[in-house]
């Protein structure tokens, strides 16, 4: 498993690669990397073949190698094919002899230029003369200055420099019009040949989307093997029965992030007598969500064939279902909400509808499918209403921590109504320096649960909450007695007194009047 994970390293995007054959749009790289793709299948099909597994043997037989595809690519491209065709270079020399030729020409034809150089030489008398070639004048004849008057008439002077006279001849010049045409005649023509090879690869374009698919297969296998193998899953038991039962089960994500035995294991036990519905409360922060997730994953994972994170497990739970949640935006944040829309089109009371009609449907159709959902919200005792009728498996968060035994007293008087014997149960489970912070109820067969304690405080401050008789204690409204006033959070308060002291025209008030009006704020201050 190891070798073949090497190998598939190494190995292109097929699926993405045949998409873009398909539409035409393949450009020279994306053919090199198809063949360097195709090179590895003859290994990766002999690391499966002779196979015991069905499966491995069932992919084996789909790897198509498209050795012809691979033999043309490799025949007509470059090593490292260009980017785009306009970039030239593409066609490996030696595939078409009349692309070598004109890229010869193109390339200035260095043998022309040294068989003319020499002619001229010997037909002059001029030993430095030398055929030169720049971008702005093209190709010339280089003279120097004392040998100036040795230049044959049939010389057309191109430009004159300190110490050299450059030339042209018309011969020189129809030689230059051909390389032109050369360069021109060359990338049209690699143009052609690169896209009559793309239709070739084009009209096989299924072979490699089914090699691609198998490819894609063994690459997930593999993947889910080599995890497995590193991190100590098991294999898991899938059955028709309705039943939810792992054991030591770790969240496959953050089982990974965290420091190696940081994250702290948990069961996840649904099923008729244990109840197949749970109502997982608990402050903020507590992990109700991770727990939720946790048993989803572990589902998805075994229905799609993989090991779990878990020393057990036994799975009989076929489609997962999650409450709809909406992100809106914030001023400059988002925040994530789980409340009720306005016009009720993803509402938690529709969802809860849903499931519990698919539940009710199950003992006359055996093709209903088993769910296991997780609801948002905090209505604890709504869902509480359905709970002894779903069938379905359900797992559901609140923030409601005051979750207590009035509460679990209430389930079990409603399971009784629905003509059931359910109880309430109540366990405690922590782990090496921390504990989960997890509560559970359940119903639906044989017995419920109340799992996951807080412990032993919790429990008192219950007991606290209640009466003698199970109900919860209220607290004696306090009245204020005549007269006592209210203080204000927002700092001091003023008196009415000095208001009625700011007022008071003491310029026209006699000794008598101001003697009478204090000895009235004084009795108003005594009372």
């Amino acid at each position: 498993c190891r070798d073949l994970r090497e190998q598939l390293q190494q190995a292109y995007d097929l699926e993405r690669l045949s998409a873009r054959l398909a539409t035409r749009r393949a450009s020279p790289r994306d053919l090199g990397f198809l063949a360097r793709t195709l090179a590895l299948l003859p290994k990766l099909k002999a690391k499966l073949a002779g196979r015991r597994s069905e499966l491995l043997h069932h992919l084996e037989e789909n790897l198509d190698l498209c050795a012809d595809l691979r033999a043309d690519i490799e025949r007509a491209l470059v090593d490292e094919p260009p980017l785009l065709v306009t970039e030239g270079g593409i066609i490996r020399p030696g595939y078409h002899a009349q692309l070598d030729e004109l890229r010869e020409l193109a390339r200035g034809g260095k043998e022309w230029i040294a068989r003319y150089q020499a002619k001229e030489i010997e037909r002059t008398g001029i030993p430095n003369l030398r055929v030169g070639f720049n971008k702005v004048f093209g190709y010339y004849l280089e003279v120097t200055a004392s040998q100036i008057d040795k230049v044959p008439e049939d010389y057309i002077r191109k430009q004159t420099l300190k110490n050299q006279e450059r030339f042209i001849t018309p011969e020189l010049k129809e030689y230059e019009e051909k390389v032109l045409r050369a360069e021109e005649q060359a990338r049209e023509l690699e143009r052609e040949l690169f896209q009559a090879l793309r239709e070739r690869v084009a009209r096989e374009c299924l072979r490699v989307q089914k090699t691609a698919t198998a490819l894609a297969q063994v690459d997930v296998l593999a993947a889910l093997a080599m995890l497995a193998v590193r991190h100590g899953y098991c294999r898991p038991e899938l059955t028709e029965e309705p039943v939810l039962d792992v054991r030591e089960s770790r969240h496959p994500v953050l089982d990974r992030l965290k420091p190696t035995g940081e994250f702290v294991p948990n069961d996840i036990v649904m099923n008729d007598s244990t109840g197949r519905v749970q109502i997982i409360t608990g402050p903020n922060m507590a992990g109700k969500s991770t727990y939720i997730r946790q048993a989803a994953l572990i589902t998805i994972m075994a229905q799609m064939g993989s090991f779990v994170p878990a020393s057990e497990a036994r799975i009989g739970v076929s489609r997962v279902r999650s409450r709809r949640r909406q992100r809106r935006a914030g001023q400059g944040t988002e925040h994530v909400y789980g409340r009720d829309d306005r016009d009720g089109s993803h509402s938690e009371r529709r969802d809860v509808a849903q499931l519990s009609h698919s539940g009710r449907d199950r003992p006359w159709d055996k093709h209903v499918r088993r769910h296991l959902t997780r609801l948002g919200g905090h209505r604890v005792s709504a869902r509480s209403n359905w709970l002894p009728h779903a069938v379905c498996h359900a797992l559901s968060r609140t923030d409601r921590i005051d979750l207590n035994a009035q509460t679990c007293q209430q389930l079990e008087r409603r399971c009784a109504r629905a003509g059931r014997a359910d109880r309430v149960l109540a366990q405690d489970r922590r782990g090496p320096g921390r504990q989960k912070l997890r509560h559970s109820c359940g119903s639906t067969g044989g017995s419920a649960r109340l799992g996951d304690r807080t412990g032993e405080g919790h429990s008192e401050l219950e007991e606290d909450h209640l009466d003698e008789r199970g109900r919860p204690k209220m607290p004696a409204r306090k009245t204020r007695p005549a007269g006592e006033r209210q203080l204000s959070l927002f700092g001091p308060e003023q008196h009415p007194l000095l208001e009625e002291i700011r007022h008071l025209d003491i310029d026209h008030m006699t000794p008598l009047d101001a003697l009478q009006k204090l000895h009235q704020m004084r009795q108003e201050l005594q009372k």
